[in-house]
């Protein structure tokens, strides 16, 4: 499979240097450049491509906004490329709906990766800011005053949030997967599913909650109790 990409960022070096390495691994294509995050939006409405690179410091319209209405429109998934790693930067675009977040000084092959598994519907977390994410959801509180998710005798699942009763029993499964950082392939694996499968899965997961990508359900997931 061939993973259109548009590239946005304001530096024209950035983007050109950005493009020789992902056209070089013969797999990905850049269909498309913007110079803002206005730019972005109407180009990946006119393209359609796979992911978006999305710089978050731009003028005019930010990659911050540009990526809320790339992801409400359902125009494509959006990798954030920043300099910056701010715990604010990484709330923000997670809010947004980004699927993955990574920094502009990722080796290339971890580039490469991230947009082969954005594409593929994987979320990716630059390593620098997984960890302060994960000790972030480790402090949220998951129930009542014995440990348990409210709501769940016995150390049952949560019903506290009423999305959840929307899912079906595989979904829920889907969901605790999520909440585990597991990519698609684990998942299949895990449940005895196909790929295809596991990928109807989460997309009707996400829908039921009203979340536009993976990581925000995996915050679900935890604030549920359901990891």
């Amino acid at each position: 499979m061939t993973v259109r990409v548009l590239l946005a960022d304001d530096h024209a070096a950035i983007r050109a240097g950005m493009r020789l390495l992902l056209e070089a691994a013969g797999d990905v294509v850049v269909v498309g450049e913007a110079a803002d995050g206005a730019a972005a939006v109407t180009n990946a409405r006119a393209l359609r491509p796979d992911v978006v690179l999305m710089d978050v410091r731009m003028p005019g319209t930010d990659g911050l906004a540009a990526t809320r209405a790339v992801v409400d429109e359902g125009l494509a998934e959006v990798l954030v490329l920043t300099t910056f790693d701010l715990d604010e930067y990484v709330d923000e675009a997670l809010r947004a709906g980004a699927a993955g977040f990574l920094l502009k000084s990722a080796e290339p092959a971890a580039l490469l990766d991230a947009v082969r598994r954005v594409a593929a519907g994987d979320g990716v977390l630059a390593p620098e800011v997984t960890r302060r994410l994960l000790r972030q959801l480790a402090r949220l509180p998951v129930g009542g005053p014995d440990g348990r998710p409210a709501g769940a005798p016995d150390g049952g699942t949560a019903v506290g949030d009423p999305r959840l009763a929307a899912l079906t029993p595989r979904e829920r499964d889907v969901l605790a997967a999520l909440g585990r950082g597991m990519a698609n392939a684990e998942i299949a694996t895990a449940l005895v599913i196909t790929e295809a499968t596991t990928k109807t899965h989460v997309s009707r997961v996400l829908t039921k909650l009203g979340v536009a990508s993976r990581l925000q359900a995996a915050i679900v997931a935890r604030e549920a109790g359901l990891v």
